[in-house]
């Protein structure tokens, strides 16, 4: 069975088509690059109470959308100049679906920074920042080692990033049960920790898009399909 490799999508007879790919991948990990710091910086707005720095999150969306809008186009130009095949045109393929992935994790991050000026306002949330701080450094770590593993062509390394979106899952899961009940328990604080809870609805939807940069990753590299595949059957369809 034929591998690709980094070399794959590097060596061509033009010295200009090398380059355009080459732009192309880090442009869109410089996307990446400011979207990991859209999100952190609106979970620090949300655990610090800072007002400003969840506007800056804000202002950034625009940033975000007009990098999507430069690639898309970059996409474009490449397919109609350059007529890729075979791996190319995985790549570029990949990269236009990666490129809207982290647009949304934009949009999740903004989300994030909007409750984080609402709590500022009514009063900080009695529970559910340890969870937010727990689960948002799971999917930052995600999101970084996505990056890592689109620029180093690593199928391995993107199917455990696959698994770990349930781990992700599971910790959401457990934290909006907790949260629930807490509720509950004191009717007064319904209003605060439901703000909380869409924070954590929010960074469970980064860990997805996260999941779906992975599988990009594998279907760039690999040319296969897995995003409906069982996590068996996916191993066993890349390990074949």
């Amino acid at each position: 069975m034929s591998i690709t490799t980094k070399e794959s999508h590097t060596q061509h007879i033009s010295q200009q088509f090398n380059q355009d790919l080459t732009e192309l991948r880090n442009h869109i990990l410089t996307m990446g690059g400011t979207v990991v710091k859209q999100l952190t910086d609106a979970v620090e707005a949300l655990l610090e109470g800072d007002t400003q720095l969840a506007e800056d999150v804000r202002i950034k969306e625009e940033q975000v959308d007009e990098m999507e809008r430069a690639i898309d186009e970059e996409c474009t130009q490449i397919i109609a100049l350059r007529q890729p095949a075979a791996s190319d045109l995985r790549l570029v393929i990949s990269t236009i679906k990666m490129v809207a992935d982290l647009e949304r994790i934009g949009d999740e991050a903004s989300k994030i920074a909007r409750l984080a000026i609402d709590l500022a306002e009514e009063g900080k949330s009695p529970r559910g920042y340890i969870e937010v701080r727990h689960i948002s450094n799971h999917v930052v770590k995600m999101m970084n080692d996505a990056l890592d593993t689109f620029a180093r062509f690593d199928v391995d390394k993107a199917l455990s990033i696959i698994k770990e979106d349930r781990e992700v899952d599971a910790e959401y899961r457990s934290a909006i049960r907790s949260l629930m009940t807490f509720m509950m328990e004191d009717p007064r604080s319904i209003s605060q920790v439901h703000n909380v809870m869409w924070v954590l609805r929010s960074l469970e939807r980064v860990g997805d898009h996260t999941a779906n940069l992975a599988e990009h990753t594998i279907y760039m590299v690999r040319g296969m399909d897995v995003r409906h595949m069982s996590m068996h059957d996916a191993e066993q369809a890349l390990n074949s």
